[in-house]
């Protein structure tokens, strides 16, 4: 009933940029939460990355403070992440996650998950 379709990810070197995207489709009809999540091989647990309420009040992980910016477009149901000074310890897969109420359901919300998209920060 809802996707979430990511997009931004790339390769780039430490110190470099990259600006994610989320679009959020379907039978929406509000989000209360969005956020990003960070998938690597080596932690089994996915970590909260930045997430954002229907206001746009952001909380970000300790990582990324000073260097992430997380927006929301509530008209639109879309999430971006402005990534700067990208570390190596950022590469991951990006997965974005929005907690949705869906008309069929208006007093229920539902969390909901994207594919990912791949973020590589080379040394």
């Amino acid at each position: 009933q809802v996707q979430l379709v990511e997009s931004g990810g790339g390769s780039v070197q430490a110190g470099g940029s990259l600006r994610l995207s989320c679009a959020a489709s379907g039978n929406i009809l509000s989000i209360a939460l969005m956020g990003w999540y960070r998938q690597d091989p080596d932690n089994p647990r996915d970590e909260m990355v930045a997430e954002t309420d229907d206001g746009g009040l952001p909380n970000y992980a300790d990582s990324v403070k000073g260097r992430f910016t997380i927006s929301r477009d509530n008209a639109k149901n879309a999430l971006y992440q402005q990534m700067n000074s990208l570390k190596p310890e950022d590469t991951g897969v990006y997965l974005c996650n929005a907690v949705v109420y869906t008309a069929d359901m208006p007093h229920l919300a539902r969390g909901y998950w994207g594919q990912g998209t791949q973020v590589t920060v080379s040394s």
